[in-house]
């Protein structure tokens, strides 16, 4: 090892390609990017760190190819479509003696960090229950041209769950509490959409999802995640935690407590006529944080400073493993209509 510095490493980058009606000049690919050639960059030693984030279904092949050649390897979610693959290249890198890990940029968020420091201080009390709710509308292309890649709604691209639940399990486990079991129900709420070429297409895999969890020390919580869903909450992304001292709710920048002192007693409701209360007057929002800096930034350094002084790194492939078999847990949920168990963290490494 050099130095525990981590300015010293270049980093060979593969990123997902949205089609386009017409190909980039060559000019601005080479100035963006430097290569096309992903074997020749993996080649070059003097790359020592490779990472993905391509789309989700040629993940695997690409990182089997950094690793067998010998780089460090990082990486966005999913790690796999499948937990066998993760498992896979999970032994193939400790064989070769490679670092590696997965983004978790989500739990870095200022809102979250701010709910996470409640629950950790015990000022929510015992965790009763908490709710997760993501997304937004994503137009289908005829009337506005859709935010999203087509590649998101096609066979082999994921789905919403797939998509997005990896990072919600690791964030609900980071603020809340270890998963043990789950019950999933997911549907296609768009069925058709218009891709980047002007072409339709039909949807192949689920863009809404919901899921009832299971905690351990018996707390329970949901998930409700869509892309065909207007927003009339605080933020794209919440977070509410519900314990026997207090409830806090967070978004991606603020977080808002309400402890018992501060809770309406509220004995019923009026059929006859809209009361005029305002539930959200009980709820005061929590300082800033005192430093704030980029999520990603946060997950980079850390990788680096594993790769170059092996320090301690909590998002590995085994994490990014995790990630994966809860998604799994609620496809075979939704397959087998029953509740799934969620295997142990020891069980994926």
């Amino acid at each position: 090892m050099r130095s525990a510095r981590v300015d010293w490493f270049r980093v060979c980058c593969s990123q997902a390609a949205t089609p386009r009606a017409s190909p980039p000049s060559r000019a601005t690919t080479s100035s963006r990017i430097g290569t096309t050639d992903l074997d020749a960059a993996l080649a070059d030693p003097a790359y020592a760190i490779f990472f993905d984030a391509a789309a989700t279904q040629g993940r695997v092949g690409v990182l089997e190819k950094a690793i067998d050649a010998g780089k460090h390897v990082y990486c966005e979610k999913p790690l796999s479509p499948a937990v066998a693959q993760g498992l896979a290249l999970l032994r193939e890198a400790r064989r070769r003696g490679v670092k590696h890990g997965v983004v978790e940029d989500k739990i870095h968020l200022p809102g979250l960090q701010k709910l996470a420091a409640l629950t950790r201080g015990g000022a929510l009390g015992r965790v009763v229950g908490f709710k997760l709710e993501f997304g937004w509308w994503a137009f289908d292309g005829s009337e506005q041209p859709c935010q999203r890649p087509s590649w998101n709604y096609r066979a082999g691209g994921g789905g919403i769950i797939l998509d997005m639940y990896p990072h919600w399990r690791y964030v609900i486990e980071t603020i809340v509490g270890r998963i043990v079991r789950v019950a999933s129900s997911a549907w296609i709420a768009t069925p058709e959409r218009i891709d980047e070429r002007g072409e339709r297409y039909g949807v192949a895999v689920e863009d809404s999802a919901a899921t009832l969890l299971e905690l351990e020390g018996g707390a329970f919580g949901t998930i409700v995640s869509s892309w065909a869903t207007r927003v009339r909450r605080d933020d794209l992304l919440t977070l509410q935690v519900d314990g026997s001292k207090g409830s806090a709710v967070a978004g991606l920048h603020r977080c808002h407590v309400q402890s018992t002192a501060h809770t309406p007693a509220v004995a019923h409701f009026s059929v006859m006529r809209d009361i005029g209360a305002d539930y959200r007057s009980g709820w005061i929002e929590t300082p800033p944080l005192a430093a704030y800096c980029n999520p990603y930034r946060v997950g980079w350094e850390a990788f680096l400073r594993h790769v170059a002084a092996d320090a301690p790194l909590t998002c590995d492939f085994a994490a990014g493993i995790r990630d994966v078999a809860f998604a799994d847990a609620c496809h075979r949920s939704m397959r087998e209509r029953t509740w799934i168990a969620l295997p142990a963290a020891e069980q994926v490494r």
